[in-house]
């Protein structure tokens, strides 16, 4: 019973789609820790610069002081070390810009792939083949475009030939 249980989870696991999973997680494990680390490194030091020297990774609100040191606490790990209850304003707002960078990412990523799809079905539209047959105006067969008489009706197709209603 667990043999089985094994070799069928070794089949699952080797399976190709669990696979790709795998590799795509890790890949966007990795993303993550970039775009986190571009949050953070890149883009909030700026902007705090612009809004008039805030530290985003140090804005945050005391709801309750520590039991061993009263604030104000200098940053948000003094406060944490302390002992404080912080409301972490400024760790949230990075967590929603990484969270928009990543967002548009897969925007990007998806509607570059539907770009390729929507290119791609149109080149199979433009590649499909021209037909060879016909159909017969009397009988409905399938014949040679170049055939002037139906093999199956043995009507006349010449261009002259006019069909009756």
């Amino acid at each position: 019973m667990l043999k089985n249980m094994l070799t069928e989870f070794k089949k699952f696991a080797m399976r190709g789609n669990v696979m790709d999973m795998a590799v795509g997680i890790i890949i966007g494990t990795a993303f993550g820790k970039i775009v986190d680390s571009l949050v953070k490194d890149i883009i909030m030091p700026p902007l705090g610069i612009l809004l008039g020297k805030i530290d985003f990774a140090n804005l945050f609100v005391v709801l309750k002081n520590g039991a061993e040191t009263a604030g104000p606490y200098v940053s948000l790990e003094a406060a944490k070390a302390a002992g404080a209850v912080t409301l972490n304003i400024g760790t949230f707002l990075n967590t929603i810009i990484s969270f928009i960078i990543v967002a548009f990412a897969v925007f990007m990523l998806i509607k570059g792939m539907n770009s390729l799809q929507a290119k791609l079905e149109a080149k199979e539209e433009t590649t499909t083949p021209t037909p060879t047959t016909k159909k017969c105006p009397y009988c409905c067969s399938d014949i040679p475009l170049e055939a002037v008489k139906c093999p199956f009706c043995t009507a006349d197709l010449s261009p002259k030939t006019k069909r009756k209603a």
